[in-house]
């Protein structure tokens, strides 16, 4: 917890500095100006009606602290729906994330399963539609903490949002729980400016989700393409890879007013994101990455912005906005069989793309169905916690033990040294089809070190399980062809980490992780024995 607030603390020192270098003085310059318009806003906050009893829409209640509400699946919680002229100025909303919790004993709704949409002048089609977290950075339906310009989510939970969003007509914010859980204690504050007027060439705000799983061989991913008058201002991408190694050479091509080879053409997608070589997790005002678990795995999760506040994209007539998806590949994901930078990858992408302009968009992407929104699973799961009977381990306890990290919990092994400490998890094997073999491990400060054997044959090297704080972590182990029939995987304790206070495992699967049909095409490794050679590619 000290790293964290440590880590807090320099980000935002971070973020004042470059407040104060490239641009603090320009916002303040602007409050000494004159305001036209009066403050409005659109709250949460506790209401009651005509009859004296709590409702949505009433006066506020000086006398409760009644300022949330439940939305249960399938309903529409209407946010704000007001008459212009005017612009909102301020967004921030909360709500219980989805681990179990008191006042929720079954956990809720997260916030990938929540589309945001936001009306202007009564259009039928949405100008902002997008799941609730990709909107504000946070993919996946995990929790991220963002600090930036014009979105912060602080602490991972409290949602805000800084863009500012005119209207002329009318404004309409809603949320629709397409969950099967409630979205439980939601509070929300919207922040806006009744005008007399607003100017004729004043732009509104679009934001747009989309996604390809997994992206389409043949063409480059589009975030956004729309015909009019505007600017781009900026980007929620979110990519699961689906093969090994680093997915993020593709260039972002950007084509200006109808052109047909992009003038806007980038050097690498961790550069378009204003990074080098690579992306790590990180924060910044114009640009970051959210969420990022383990490099090069397959399956990893990596979600970027970048806001284009000093540096708009500017077109006059339409803009569309591209990425490549090439990157490395594994040996057995080529036809020729080598590893190079240069592939067409197939990973799961999904994005956000916001964009100012006038006129009607003729951007025709909808957001699917939060069903349609998460990502397919490519996993044949062996839960660990089911295996407690004694003949599948040695000295000391073993016992299911539910932890936050796990909707179903994990299996905790108290091993008592190094000495007779080791754990096995048998798992079927139903047909011949090249597969990933992975585990799932918590780590911790009372965990030691163990070794992984599959049917006797050593895979890797020595796992550390310590960690100052509770976390978990796949180990990839190997690619291989295996045949049908029983295996059985083996953990050996061969020590601890010195900083570590036990011996201690906690394991919550044994995983078979598909590969690219591909891998299955070429057939490079069909053949080949695991036995003698164990790989895994990365």
């Amino acid at each position: 917890m000290v790293g964290e607030r440590v880590k807090r603390a320099a980000i935002l020192s971070f973020l004042s500095l470059c407040l104060c270098q490239i641009g603090w003085a320009d916002f303040l310059a602007e409050l000494a100006k004159p305001h036209e318009g009066r403050s409005m806003r659109a709250t949460s906050t506790a209401k009651v009606g005509p009859d004296g009893k709590w409702a949505l829409e009433g006066q506020s209640d000086p006398n409760s602290n009644r300022d949330n509400s439940r939305v249960q699946p399938g309903e529409t919680r209407v946010l704000m729906d007001v008459k212009g002229p005017g612009v909102i100025t301020h967004i921030w909303i909360t709500f219980l994330g989805p681990e179990p919790h008191p006042w929720a004993k079954d956990g809720c709704a997260n916030h990938q399963e929540m589309l945001l949409r936001m009306y202007w002048d009564g259009n039928e089609r949405p100008a902002v539609e997008a799941p609730v977290g990709d909107f504000f950075a946070n993919s996946f339906g995990k929790r991220s903490e963002v600090i930036s310009l014009p979105v912060a989510v602080e602490d991972a939970d409290s949602y805000n949002c800084f863009w500012h969003m005119p209207f002329r007509k009318s404004a309409r914010v809603e949320i629709i729980n397409q969950s099967e859980k409630q979205i439980g204690l939601l509070y929300y504050n919207i922040d806006w400016v009744k005008k007399d007027k607003i100017d004729e060439d004043t732009p509104y705000i679009y934001a747009q989700y989309r996604q390809e799983y997994p992206v389409e061989n043949g063409k480059d991913y589009v975030l956004l393409e729309t015909e009019g008058k505007g600017h781009y201002v900026g980007t929620v991408l979110s990519v699961r890879t689906r093969s090994p190694s680093w997915f993020g050479e593709g260039d972002e091509k950007i084509y200006i007013d109808g052109e047909t080879k992009a003038s806007i053409w980038g050097t690498g997608t961790e550069d378009y994101f204003l990074s080098a070589w690579g992306l790590k997790t990180t924060s910044t005002p114009y640009f970051g990455v959210p969420y990022f678990d383990q490099w090069g795995i397959v399956g990893g999760h990596t979600s970027a912005y970048r806001w284009h506040v000093t540096d708009p994209i500017v077109f006059q007539k339409g803009i569309k906005v591209t990425f490549e998806h090439y990157g490395w590949m594994s040996p057995d994901e080529n036809p020729e069989y080598r590893s190079h930078s240069w592939n067409e990858r197939e990973d799961d992408y999904s994005s956000v793309a916001f964009w100012y302009q006038t006129g009607e968009p003729t951007f025709k992407a909808r957001a699917p169905h939060a069903r349609q929104r998460a990502l397919p699973s490519l996993d044949r799961t062996f839960a660990a916690r089911e295996v407690v009977n004694a003949t599948h381990h040695g000295q000391g306890q073993a016992e299911p033990q539910d932890l936050a990290l796990y909707p179903e919990g994990h299996l905790l092994y108290r091993a008592e040294g190094p000495a007779n400490a080791w754990l096995e998890v048998p798992f079927e094997v139903e047909k011949k089809e090249p597969k990933r073999l992975l585990l799932v491990l918590t780590r911790s400060y009372d965990f030691g070190k163990y070794q992984a054997y599959l049917n006797g044959v050593k895979l890797g090297g020595v796992m550390d399980l310590y960690s100052e704080d509770v976390a978990t972590r796949e180990y990839h182990l190997l690619d291989f062809w295996p045949e049908p029939g029983t295996y059985t995987l083996c953990l050996e304790c061969v020590g601890k980490n010195p900083a570590s206070t036990g011996y201690y495992l906690g394991i919550e699967s044994v995983r078979l992780r598909e590969r690219r049909p591909r891998v299955t095409e070429y057939g490079h490794d069909r053949d080949k024995d695991w036995r003698q050679e164990p790989l895994l590619y990365n």
